[in-house]
């Protein structure tokens, strides 16, 4: 079975907040955000659960390349991102 890495993108409900992470199992780790199974945690605290962005990499160190790149990114340049690849999400520009 091939190892699979994952940067994501959440969001909370009002959209106000992002957060972008890595991981290599993409539905465990937004289960663990959506059942704040760490209340300490920065998603936790900003009610972080909507998975607006994801991609695939074939190795940690490109995901974890990535991941610190788009940490980076102005809210614009993130919000350009989620929107190339997720056409559904028009309302974020709170």
């Amino acid at each position: 079975m091939r190892k699979q890495y994952f940067v994501y993108i959440l969001t909370n409900h009002t959209n106000s907040v992002f957060y972008t992470g890595v991981t290599n199992n993409i539905e465990r780790r937004i289960y663990e955000h959506r059942e704040k199974l760490n209340p300490d945690s920065f998603s936790s605290k900003y009610k972080l659960y909507k998975l607006i962005w994801f991609q695939e990499f074939a190795t940690p160190q490109e995901a974890i390349e990535i991941e610190k790149k788009i940490k980076g990114f102005s809210r614009v340049k993130k919000l350009k991102l989620v929107r190339q690849r997720n056409s559904l999400l028009l309302n974020l520009d709170k």
